[in-house]
């Protein structure tokens, strides 16, 4: 058997095996550009939770710390609502322990009925028309990430479509899910994703066989360029049908090989690129920058002491007027200050003295970093008020103004800044254009010169989705002839 005929029985045989789902990728893809899983993100919470009055903080951030008997700083201090009642949330590690503000005690575990509250309050509707059940395993809504092992979670379903999965232990909203949101996560990021229930319980499985499928896939796609451009003849030397023509193929392997010629790349890049979220080659990946240290000389270790000068309810009293859903306590170049956030999504910065601010200086956050960057490393900081190459975001759901600090370090490592916040809100480094690149770049189309106009980003890439769905609909119809021979010999 020669080298060709090799060729196409190995991709012969790959395609069969494979040619459904890259149908479901190519397809579901659409869904993708369009339709995220559902998830509760902490700009959820915020938007559903009640505004913080100062009149019911009677409990000072020390005082209640030392209810929990820690002994370990805390690496970070909220201060909003819990059941319609002011709390401190203190992250300690990798927990976070709540103790109400108003009368210094821990929440314990939830009653029945305190859970029933939250999950009215949170899609405000009354309780008694919603269908509660205790679940005690994972469903479609629940299989990713720290979810699988939150249990019991009481779901609370109502007519309209709406469902709310309260942890029973916390008695915190982990998941949230409308009709609509649910059709779109299967038009787009379950079958794409393969996100199905009992493989995506199984993480191990489910990596393996995503990273595996995808691996295959390229294989299967290059080896279809190769033997497509072998075959090719430009001079039109095959007699398929008695009349000169450039492959010497017929019917559905004719459309198969014209459109693989046309959307193969983009079979192959897609399905690596696929790959290559499931980080199999850490080491192309680049190696991190040095964010933590950045992040930390940013926003330092929180000292409750250091707060004493002006508490928390103080603090919500120069804010009167205003709608505050959080205080977050915080150091920022060595100040503490309180960092507000407000319906709507609006921010201030409160210092223990001055006036509350909308944000925090340039200049500022240019010497705290230029002092982290160490000496021999230049630091130039600038507003950013649009998305650039290494910052993009096609919902726009990154926060924008940004500063972004530019370092000349062998790296040329930059950092985006929130102004708001003093958060660290995304970075780059030349150790991450594999990342960058090979992965968003192939896989989302996210080049700065289409990425950025809409429509014709959203017109180029269906385009392509649809030629690889065709290209995988002739891959199907072969792969049936192949197994079944429904209709006689392939031709």
């Amino acid at each position: 058997m020669d080298l060709k005929r090799t060729l196409i029985f190995v991709h012969r045989w790959l395609g069969v095996g494979l040619c459904v789902l890259f149908g479901v990728w190519f397809a579901s893809g659409v869904g993708m550009m369009y339709w995220d899983f559902p998830a509760v993100t902490a700009a959820d919470r915020l938007d559903r939770s009640p505004p913080l009055d100062a009149s019911t903080v009677h409990v000072a951030p020390e005082q209640a710390l030392a209810a929990l008997d820690a002994d370990r700083v805390p690496a970070a201090v909220r201060l909003n609502t819990f059941d319609g009642r002011p709390a401190y949330r203190f992250r300690i590690g990798r927990e976070e322990t709540l103790v109400y503000a108003d009368t210094g005690e821990q929440p314990g575990v939830p009653s029945r009925a305190q859970l029933d509250r939250i999950a009215a309050a949170w899609v405000r509707q009354p309780v008694d028309t919603a269908r509660v059940s205790e679940m005690t395993d994972v469903d479609q809504w629940t299989v990713q990430g720290p979810l699988r092992t939150l249990r019991p979670v009481w779901k609370y379903s109502w007519p309209n479509g709406e469902d709310v999965y309260v942890a029973g232990a916390s008695g915190e909203v982990v998941q949230y899910t409308t009709t609509a949101s649910r059709i779109g996560a299967y038009i787009g990021p379950i079958p794409h994703w393969l996100y199905f229930t009992p493989l995506r319980t199984r993480q191990q499985t489910w990596s393996r066989v995503v990273i595996w499928t995808s691996g295959i896939g390229t294989i299967a796609a290059l080896l279809g360029i190769v033997i497509g451009v072998w075959m090719y003849s430009p001079a039109k030397r095959y007699r398929p049908e008695g009349l000169p023509s450039h492959l010497p193929y017929r019917g559905q392997k004719r459309w198969h090989a014209l459109l693989g010629l046309v959307f193969g790349i983009a079979a192959i890049t897609w399905a690596f690129s696929g790959m290559l979220s499931m980080d199999p080659f850490p080491a192309l990946a680049g190696g991190r920058s040095d964010r933590d240290g950045l992040a930390l000389a940013l926003r330092g270790r929180v000292r409750l002491a250091d707060f004493s000068a002006l508490g928390p309810r103080d603090a919500l009293a120069r804010l009167a007027g205003v709608c505050v859903k959080e205080l977050e306590l915080a150091v920022v170049g060595g100040e503490p200050v309180y960092l507000a956030s407000l319906q709507g999504g609006e921010t201030r910065v409160v210092p223990l003295r001055g006036d509350p601010r909308s944000a925090f200086d340039a200049n500022a956050i240019a010497a705290i970093v230029t002092r982290a960057a160490g000496e021999g490393t230049a630091v130039t900081v600038d507003t950013l008020d649009r998305y650039d190459r290494y910052y993009l975001d096609r919902r726009g759901r990154k926060p924008l103004p940004v500063f972004v600090a530019r370092l000349t370090d062998a790296d040329q490592t930059r950092y985006y800044i929130e102004p708001k916040t003093a958060r660290i809100v995304g970075t780059y480094s030349a150790r991450n254009w594999v990342t960058r690149w090979v992965y968003h770049g192939l896989h989302s189309l996210d080049f700065p010169w289409l990425y950025s106009h809409r429509p014709v980003w959203d017109i180029v890439v269906i385009a392509f989705m649809v030629g690889g769905a065709a290209l995988s609909v002739t891959s199907i119809t072969l792969a049936w002839r192949v197994l079944f021979a429904a209709s006689g010999p392939a031709r």
